[in-house]
Protein backbone atom coordinates (compact mmCIF):
# COMPACT_ATOMS: atom_id res chain seq x y z
CA UNK A 1 0.00 0.00 0.00
CA UNK A 2 1.19 3.51 -0.83
CA UNK A 3 0.16 6.89 1.02
CA UNK A 4 -2.36 7.66 -1.98
CA UNK A 5 -4.39 4.80 -1.24
CA UNK A 6 -7.99 4.37 -0.36
CA UNK A 7 -8.60 1.41 2.01
CA UNK A 8 -12.06 0.75 2.61
CA UNK A 9 -12.45 -0.32 6.09
CA UNK A 10 -15.60 -1.60 8.60
CA UNK A 11 -15.00 1.70 9.41
CA UNK A 12 -15.48 3.64 6.61
CA UNK A 13 -12.67 4.41 3.91
CA UNK A 14 -9.05 5.22 4.95
CA UNK A 15 -7.38 7.95 2.48
CA UNK A 16 -4.83 10.87 3.29
CA UNK A 17 -4.38 10.10 6.84
CA UNK A 18 -8.82 10.51 7.91
CA UNK A 19 -11.55 8.05 7.92
CA UNK A 20 -14.57 8.95 5.50
CA UNK A 21 -17.32 8.07 6.63
CA UNK A 22 -19.02 5.65 3.67
CA UNK A 23 -21.66 3.60 2.39
CA UNK A 24 -21.46 0.01 0.49
CA UNK A 25 -23.15 -1.91 -2.24
CA UNK A 26 -26.44 -3.30 -0.81
CA UNK A 27 -24.94 -7.23 -0.99
CA UNK A 28 -22.02 -6.17 0.68
CA UNK A 29 -18.38 -6.64 -0.05
CA UNK A 30 -17.93 -10.24 -2.37
CA UNK A 31 -15.22 -11.50 -4.14
CA UNK A 32 -17.41 -12.89 -6.79
CA UNK A 33 -18.97 -9.43 -7.54
CA UNK A 34 -22.08 -10.35 -10.38
CA UNK A 35 -24.13 -7.88 -12.23
CA UNK A 36 -26.92 -6.82 -10.69
CA UNK A 37 -25.86 -8.32 -7.07
CA UNK A 38 -25.29 -4.53 -5.49
CA UNK A 39 -22.35 -5.80 -4.23
CA UNK A 40 -19.01 -3.52 -3.96
CA UNK A 41 -16.11 -5.77 -5.29
CA UNK A 42 -12.76 -7.10 -3.38
CA UNK A 43 -9.92 -5.94 -4.92
CA UNK A 44 -7.29 -3.57 -5.52
CA UNK A 45 -9.21 -1.12 -8.11
CA UNK A 46 -6.99 1.98 -10.03
CA UNK A 47 -8.96 5.18 -10.19
CA UNK A 48 -9.22 5.97 -14.12
CA UNK A 49 -11.61 9.08 -14.45
CA UNK A 50 -13.20 11.65 -12.73
CA UNK A 51 -16.57 13.20 -14.11
CA UNK A 52 -18.72 16.20 -13.01
CA UNK A 53 -21.57 18.35 -13.83
CA UNK A 54 -20.24 21.43 -14.94
CA UNK A 55 -23.44 23.13 -14.87
CA UNK A 56 -23.48 22.11 -10.98
CA UNK A 57 -20.03 22.46 -9.71
CA UNK A 58 -16.28 23.78 -10.66
CA UNK A 59 -13.74 21.23 -11.82
CA UNK A 60 -12.78 19.62 -8.97
CA UNK A 61 -9.27 18.29 -10.51
CA UNK A 62 -7.66 19.27 -13.57
CA UNK A 63 -8.54 16.32 -15.53
CA UNK A 64 -11.81 15.70 -14.75
CA UNK A 65 -13.91 15.48 -17.50
CA UNK A 66 -17.80 17.14 -18.02
CA UNK A 67 -20.66 14.92 -17.98
CA UNK A 68 -22.79 15.79 -21.18
CA UNK A 69 -26.21 15.58 -21.52
CA UNK A 70 -26.52 12.37 -23.18
CA UNK A 71 -23.54 10.32 -21.46
CA UNK A 72 -24.88 6.89 -20.26
CA UNK A 73 -22.83 4.12 -18.97
CA UNK A 74 -24.06 0.61 -21.01
CA UNK A 75 -24.96 -2.02 -17.85
CA UNK A 76 -26.27 -4.51 -20.66
CA UNK A 77 -24.55 -8.01 -21.06
CA UNK A 78 -25.12 -8.32 -24.41
CA UNK A 79 -23.80 -5.82 -25.81
CA UNK A 80 -20.35 -5.26 -26.97
CA UNK A 81 -19.26 -2.05 -24.84
CA UNK A 82 -20.89 -3.32 -21.90
CA UNK A 83 -19.39 -1.38 -18.72
CA UNK A 84 -18.40 1.40 -21.29
CA UNK A 85 -19.67 4.77 -21.45
CA UNK A 86 -22.49 5.48 -24.27
CA UNK A 87 -23.88 8.22 -25.71
CA UNK A 88 -28.14 8.29 -26.45
CA UNK A 89 -30.18 7.21 -28.05
CA UNK A 90 -29.22 3.96 -26.41
CA UNK A 91 -31.20 0.83 -27.04
CA UNK A 92 -29.88 -1.25 -24.65
CA UNK A 93 -29.73 -1.20 -20.86
CA UNK A 94 -27.86 1.15 -19.39
CA UNK A 95 -27.49 4.27 -16.87
CA UNK A 96 -27.68 7.18 -17.18
CA UNK A 97 -24.82 9.71 -16.07
CA UNK A 98 -26.39 13.64 -16.02
CA UNK A 99 -29.48 12.62 -12.99
CA UNK A 100 -31.68 14.54 -11.50
CA UNK A 101 -30.64 13.71 -8.14
CA UNK A 102 -27.07 14.56 -7.36
CA UNK A 103 -25.42 11.02 -6.93
CA UNK A 104 -23.57 12.06 -9.70
CA UNK A 105 -22.68 15.08 -9.86
CA UNK A 106 -19.37 14.38 -9.22
CA UNK A 107 -17.75 10.65 -10.14
CA UNK A 108 -14.63 8.79 -9.85
CA UNK A 109 -14.36 5.57 -11.71
CA UNK A 110 -12.86 2.37 -11.13
CA UNK A 111 -11.35 0.07 -13.32
CA UNK A 112 -13.23 -2.59 -12.02
CA UNK A 113 -14.05 -5.20 -14.79
CA UNK A 114 -12.57 -2.27 -17.17
CA UNK A 115 -11.38 -1.74 -20.03
CA UNK A 116 -11.79 -5.19 -21.53
CA UNK A 117 -15.08 -6.73 -19.52
CA UNK A 118 -16.26 -10.23 -18.52
CA UNK A 119 -20.04 -9.87 -19.19
CA UNK A 120 -22.26 -10.41 -16.15
CA UNK A 121 -19.21 -9.42 -13.95
CA UNK A 122 -20.72 -6.47 -12.81
CA UNK A 123 -20.40 -2.64 -14.28
CA UNK A 124 -19.59 0.56 -13.45
CA UNK A 125 -18.01 0.55 -9.88
CA UNK A 126 -17.42 4.31 -8.76
CA UNK A 127 -17.04 6.52 -5.87
CA UNK A 128 -20.19 9.34 -5.80
CA UNK A 129 -22.48 10.66 -3.28
CA UNK A 130 -24.13 9.00 -1.08
CA UNK A 131 -28.20 9.36 -0.68
CA UNK A 132 -27.80 9.65 3.07
CA UNK A 133 -25.11 8.26 5.31
CA UNK A 134 -25.44 4.36 6.05
CA UNK A 135 -28.13 3.87 2.86
CA UNK A 136 -26.38 1.87 0.52
CA UNK A 137 -25.63 1.94 -3.43
CA UNK A 138 -25.62 -0.77 -6.11
CA UNK A 139 -22.26 -1.81 -5.15
CA UNK A 140 -20.17 1.46 -5.72
CA UNK A 141 -18.62 3.60 -2.79
CA UNK A 142 -20.82 6.35 -1.13
CA UNK A 143 -19.79 9.22 0.21
CA UNK A 144 -20.95 12.74 2.15
CA UNK A 145 -20.96 15.32 -0.75
CA UNK A 146 -18.64 17.89 0.82
CA UNK A 147 -16.25 14.89 1.80
CA UNK A 148 -16.15 13.84 -2.08
CA UNK A 149 -15.52 17.33 -3.05
CA UNK A 150 -12.36 17.57 -0.43
CA UNK A 151 -11.15 14.26 -1.65
CA UNK A 152 -11.54 14.45 -5.40
CA UNK A 153 -8.60 17.20 -5.63
CA UNK A 154 -6.18 14.90 -3.51
CA UNK A 155 -6.95 12.25 -5.68
CA UNK A 156 -2.62 11.66 -7.59
CA UNK A 157 -2.52 9.36 -10.46
CA UNK A 158 -1.42 6.42 -8.58
CA UNK A 159 -4.39 6.54 -5.92
CA UNK A 160 -6.16 3.31 -5.85
CA UNK A 161 -9.24 1.80 -4.25
CA UNK A 162 -8.40 -1.39 -1.97
CA UNK A 163 -11.25 -3.08 -0.80
CA UNK A 164 -9.59 -6.16 1.37
CA UNK A 165 -10.98 -9.55 1.02
CA UNK A 166 -11.34 -9.84 4.73
CA UNK A 167 -14.68 -7.59 4.42
CA UNK A 168 -16.01 -10.18 2.24
CA UNK A 169 -18.93 -12.12 3.59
Amino acid sequence: MTRFDMVLTRQGLRFMGRLWPCSIGRGGVRADKREGDGATPVGVHRLVGMLYRADRMARPADWAVPIRPRDLWSDDVSQKDYNLMVRAPYGHSHECLRRADPLYDLVIITDWNWPLAQRGRGSAIFIHQWRRPGYPTAGCIGLDRADLHRIAPMIHYQTRLIVPETLAR
